[in-house]
């Protein structure tokens, strides 16, 4: 009788728990059972792993075998147990020392001539190897970069099992071909989720992407953007088509800071579960940019899918941007799903197979139109929408959401002379970027020993009471609230962006002005406050 265990990881959601891989070998007619909660998948790696083992020229034990992967409550699914379970069942034959895979953590699926194959979650996965003490990984060699992101870890990347029993039963390591220059590589097919999008929530180099400078006027509107990146608040951009809310939106992620090492690798796990991590760059270092159609259902933006939830859009927009065109015709269910990631900076979706937590903390910027044919707003456009139609379709943006929305902003037509003006461009990305990059600098300095990184983050209680504005800076705001047009929610949200337009000015704390703009800003009401923030006043 023979026994052996290894280990691997069950990834739900974007959390990982280690997997105890065990086999028991005994006499009787030849079997292979497979317990512990495994799904479709993961049943057929019992084919897999038995060719797999034959063509890599080790012998298939001809007795009783039971694999088991403990804990067994825990749903386990998907072919990256396919090397674990090889290597517990070479063990207990006897063809390699069951101690040297006892405390391994192999991850990767199998080919049936013996490839190892990547497979998407390498990231997360050794993740919470790595927080379960274990310090040695086994993956895929195309996967290794990815998983050598995590400090403290030891990755041994393998191309074949062959290479993999070589290296364990410490022998020469056989040399393995690559595939013909040329040829699309297959086995690199695991890692995209079809049908997904390659690439979708990935933004571009600042240096190659859009530039804000393309921009012509909307004054308004870029100040606007530069708050909304600096104190991470939501944004709201009304008005109508062609006025460039989209080219506004499509140029908040350059605006936006790199992400911190904590936050790639946040980032990274996220794409690397959803199966959108492009191939050759395994770390995620630029705010993600994800634009969902307005057809898209609620699952797709809060995540779903058979089994276990997939991430959906307000996940691959973690830490990063996620903009909604013509955010009217999104079903009402959709967006009111968005209400409680916007508050929580994570989304928790309930289904039959299990619950799952997935981070979702973004920045939402909404585009809209004034009415459904766009021209409302503009003087001897021709409107014909009746005035009910216009209030119902004004209505889909619900009050509780708008409530959560920090500054709404109406863009207005673009003007002959701006769009004309010759050499009138507005400030470049990287211009409003570093003003952007210095006011965080300033809030992360003020906000050094709390939870919070951003001005958005903070609770309005500590606003109010442990960073003070200056006296008499929210008389106005507070004739606001007595009249209803604020809200308590609102008055917070007033103060958050106070503080970024005093980080911005390099102000030590808001002023009269700040509170003004920030409620202009908030309001769509005019209160005569320069909107000049780059400079200290």
């Amino acid at each position: 009788m023979g026994f052996a265990r290894t280990c691997s990881v069950a990834l739900v959601g974007v959390e990982g728990v280690v997997v105890e891989v065990q086999a028991d070998l005994e006499p009787g007619v030849p079997a292979f059972t497979l317990v512990g909660l495994p799904d479709k998948s993961l049943t057929e790696s019992r084919d897999r792993v038995r060719a797999a083992i034959v063509n890599s020229d080790a012998e298939w034990p001809q007795k009783k075998l039971t694999v088991g992967l403990s804990p067994a409550s825990v749903p386990k699914g998907g072919s990256g147990f396919d090397l674990a379970v090889a290597a517990a069942v070479l063990g207990a034959a006897e063809r390699v020392d069951p101690r040297t895979i006892a405390d391994l953590v192999l991850i990767g699926e199998l080919g049936l001539d013996g490839r190892v194959r990547p497979v998407r979650g390498v990231l997360p996965a050794v993740l919470a190897a790595a927080e379960a003490g274990y310090q040695q990984v086994v993956v895929p060699e195309q996967t290794a970069g990815e998983a050598a992101l995590v400090p403290g870890v030891s990755v041994l990347g393998v191309r074949t099992l062959r290479q993999l029993i070589a290296v364990l039963a410490d022998e020469p390591v056989p040399e393995e071909e690559p595939d013909e220059a040329g040829r699309p590589d297959a086995i690199l097919a695991g890692l995209f989720v079809p049908g997904a999008g390659v690439g979708t929530g990935l933004s571009p180099d600042p240096a190659d992407g859009p530039d804000l400078a393309d921009v012509a006027g909307q004054r308004h509107a870029r100040l606007a953007l530069e708050v909304a990146a600096a104190g991470g608040h939501h944004l709201l951009l009304s008005g109508p088509p062609g006025a460039g809310k989209t080219m506004l939106a499509e140029r908040l992620p350059g605006v936006l800071p790199p992400l911190t090492r904590q936050e790639a690798l946040e980032v990274t796990a996220v794409h690397s579960v959803a199966g959108l991590l492009p191939p050759g760059e395994p770390l995620v270092r630029r705010p993600p940019y994800c634009a969902p159609h307005h057809s898209a259902t609620m699952q797709s933006l809060v995540g779903g899918g058979s089994g276990l939830p997939r991430p959906g859009a307000v996940s691959l927009a973690h830490r990063g941007v996620l903009f909604m065109d013509e955010a009217p015709e999104f079903s009402g269910k959709a967006l009111d799903a968005l209400r409680q990631p916007l508050e929580s900076g994570h989304v928790v979706v309930a289904r039959s197979a299990g619950v799952v937590r997935l981070p979702a903390r973004f920045l939402m910027v909404l585009a809209a139109n004034p009415c459904p044919c766009g021209r409302h707003t503009l003087h001897g456009s021709g409107c014909e929408c009746p005035a009910s139609v216009i209030r119902r379709y004004q209505a889909r943006l619900s009050g509780p959401l708008l409530d959560r929305v920090d500054l709404r902003v109406e863009v207005e037509p673009v003007t002959r002379a701006d769009l004309l003006a010759q050499g009138g461009r507005g400030e470049s990305t990287e211009a409003v970027a570093a003003r952007a990059l210095e006011a965080r600098a300033r809030a992360a300095a003020r906000l050094d020993g709390t939870p919070w990184n951003v001005n958005c983050e903070v609770p309005g209680h500590e606003l109010r009471t442990r960073w003070q504005v200056a006296p008499g800076a929210l008389a106005t705001a507070e004739r606001d609230i007595e009249r209803g047009l604020l809200t308590a929610r609102g008055l917070d949200r007033v103060l958050r962006v106070a503080w970024t337009l005093a980080d911005l000015a390099g102000r030590a704390r808001p002023g009269p002005d700040d509170v003004q703009l920030a409620l202009e800003l908030r309001t769509g009401i005019a209160r005569g406050v320069p909107l000049a923030v780059g400079q200290t006043r």
